[in-house]
């Protein structure tokens, strides 16, 4: 009784190789095609095919091709096209192409690609390529207008290592500091890009004040923090900086941006008469995303919009409260916010 025939079609591609080999040794031994496919275990098609390529191509010709659909098998746009939509939205705003919407949407890259390559697609179908192409929606990145490319790069490239080294000199601990009111969330969309590159939304506002939060955080884990009833002002400031330098330790570099409290004559007055245990730098303008301490802040917004649905102040606070404990107690969540590619200079 023969072997039973196999579907080689359900073959590993390894299984399949080594079969089409088996095929062309009962050949060489001067078996016919019955008989090669009651030996190996092939239908009688698949041993001709395989006696094709062999005479085609010789041993090369046996290994096996890719699997499943051509990569652009089904697609609307050419190579080019895809390729051209790409660099447009890796490389430009919408606004800037005099596109009236602020982020890169499914619909507004469904727009681009009518507008610029004449094709028509849909939604759906845009989230596919987008997808594809390595593109995942994301938060964006809110950037005033106002910010100065040029002393970001100073800071990033002269300023901060030099405060670096002199904390190492100094035996300093390194703090990033920064508030955050602990009111209604805001919902913000999502934009797609490039993954690992954040979009930019560009905006102007502010939120009132309920609750406040101020606090630190080194690349080593470390937090301090303190939730304050009402508006956060200099006294509070005072009062909190006095708290840090006793957590710490030792002499304290606290980074800070550049609101209005952190620089106005009453704080610059104390930090000056304890120059011997606390010193201040400030981030350049407009730059909230080099602060490392705007991760945590990130985190908590995030808490309290999960679990606190009412928002009233007690539970605010309560939950506030709760997180910060969760994140003193685990450094490895602190040190994580300094894996983020814009404050990676600072960990």
């Amino acid at each position: 009784m023969g072997m039973e025939h196999e579907d080689a079609r359900k073959l590993s591609p390894a299984a399949q190789h080594e079969r089409r080999r088996q095929v062309v040794r009962a050949f060489k031994r001067g078996r016919n095609r019955s008989q090669i496919a009651e030996e190996v275990g092939l239908s009688y098609t698949a041993v001709s095919n395989t006696l094709k390529r062999y005479a085609e191509a010789g041993m090369q010709g046996l290994a096996s091709g890719k699997r499943g659909r051509p990569v652009f098998f089904g697609r609307s746009l050419t190579i080019e096209q895809e390729g051209h939509v790409q660099r447009l939205i890796q490389e430009k705003r919408p606004e800037q192409l005099k596109m009236d919407f602020a982020l890169w949407t499914r619909a507004v890259v469904m727009l681009l690609i009518e507008r610029e390559c004449g094709v028509k697609m849909g939604v759906r179908s845009v989230g596919k390529y987008l997808k594809r192409s390595g593109f995942t929606p994301q938060k964006p990145i809110r950037r005033a207008y106002e910010q100065n490319p040029v002393a970001i790069q100073t800071w990033l490239n002269e300023t901060y290592p030099a405060i670096a080294e002199r904390a190492k000199d100094e035996g300093a601990e390194i703090h990033w500091g920064d508030e955050t009111a602990l009111v209604n969330t805001d919902a913000r969309g999502r934009g797609f890009a490039p993954k690992g590159q954040t979009p930019i939304a560009r905006v102007v506002g502010g939120t009132r004040q309920k609750l406040s939060m101020i606090s630190t955080v080194t690349n080593q884990g470390k937090t301090c923090w303190e939730i304050i009833d009402g508006n956060f002002n200099h006294q509070r400031l005072i009062e909190f900086l006095k708290a840090l330098i006793k957590q710490a330790g030792r002499k304290v570099f606290l980074v800070l941006d550049n609101p209005g409290v952190h620089h106005c004559k009453p704080v610059k007055l104390w930090v000056a008469e304890h120059g011997n245990q606390i010193a201040v730098f400030y981030l350049p303008s407009y730059a909230p995303e080099l602060n490392p301490d705007e991760r945590l802040n990130a985190s908590l917004k995030h808490e309290i919009a999960t679990k606190v649905p009412m928002r009233t102040k007690t539970k605010l606070q309560s939950a506030a409260t709760v997180h910060m404990d969760e994140v003193t107690a685990a450094p490895e969540r602190v040190k994580a916010f300094f894996r983020d590619p814009r404050v990676a200079y600072a960990a």
